[in-house]
């Protein structure tokens, strides 16, 4: 049976200082897809030479993990849980904020000097309240680290990050079994998946133009699936780029503030007394 679609909601300009951005949730017509919380599209855009490259220096963050993509342009990571490096095009970022930590997301050395095209998207996923406080942990992978499995004559390409897609398993391990693929798709290309009913979808249309289970979903647009049915069906209408992930929903209370996303407004006051104290650690 086909995967019912509830509704689809449009990206909403907000842009960050010269960062174009696009968030795609929350927005007036949805809050948040259980366990999937935040996405903002930064890009695209071109930067000049001698540019001061991303604004997102150093900010805590606790209860929830992010993943991002870079498709053009590069970011350099720094936590105080240890991880730093530079990501570039083609590469993700995958940082479980756990109990707590400091980080910053700025761009290379190299970008600021030179410039050139930029496109980075940030999706936050929830943790559920017994992982909460886990560990804070980091993985920085280029392109050539991220397995990819290629469908319809070669028209798509499935970037598999986390979980599984047919017999391939990403690379990055999730502790809420949260799978996630970036699927690069050339006109007239296909593809058929099954996801079990009762895991919630996340798909959004970063570049072009697709038909879904029947539907049409352009760039900017963020398809809701009712948990009716379990066969997915993409096709491009043009070339094409589609975020696609898919979780148990955890069911539990969302309250978050700022930077923090917890179960309770008391945890939150926690998590604010904790980074003031220097418990998320000290930035150097």
């Amino acid at each position: 049976m086909t995967r019912k679609i509830k509704k689809k909601h449009k990206a909403v300009h907000a842009p960050m200082g010269d960062l174009v951005t696009y968030r795609a949730l929350p927005t007036n017509s949805v809050d948040y897809i259980d366990p999937f919380l935040f996405l903002n599209h930064h890009g695209p855009q071109v930067y000049k030479p001698n540019n001061y490259g991303l604004p997102f220096g150093p900010h805590p963050h606790r209860g929830f993990e992010t993943l991002t993509f870079i498709l053009d342009g590069d970011i350099m990571h720094q936590d105080t849980g240890g991880g730093k490096d530079v990501i570039e095009a083609g590469g993700v970022q995958w940082m479980t904020a756990g109990s707590g930590l400091i980080h910053a997301e700025v761009s290379s050395d190299k970008f600021k000097k030179e410039g050139g095209p930029l496109e980075i998207l940030q999706l936050w996923f929830n943790l559920p309240a017994k992982h909460k406080m886990a560990k804070p942990n980091y993985i920085g992978l280029q392109q050539d680290a991220i397995p990819s499995v290629e469908e319809n004559n070669g028209k798509v390409k499935v970037n598999v990050i986390s979980g599984n897609w047919r017999e391939t398993k990403g690379p990055i391990p999730s502790v809420s079994d949260i799978h996630m693929a970036s699927i690069e798709l050339k006109a007239g290309g296909r593809f058929t998946t099954t996801i079990a009913a009762d895991r919630n979808i996340f798909f959004y249309v970063v570049r072009g133009f697709v038909n879904v289970n029947g539907e049409r979903a352009e760039k900017l647009n963020l398809v809701e699936f009712a948990n009716e049915g379990e066969e997915l069906t993409v096709e491009a209408l043009e070339d094409s780029y589609i975020l696609l992930g898919h979780a148990q929903p955890f069911n539990e209370p969302v309250v978050s503030h700022g930077p923090f996303v917890m179960n309770t407004e008391e945890e939150i006051h926690q998590a604010f007394r904790d980074y003031q104290q220097g418990k998320m650690g000290v930035w150097e």
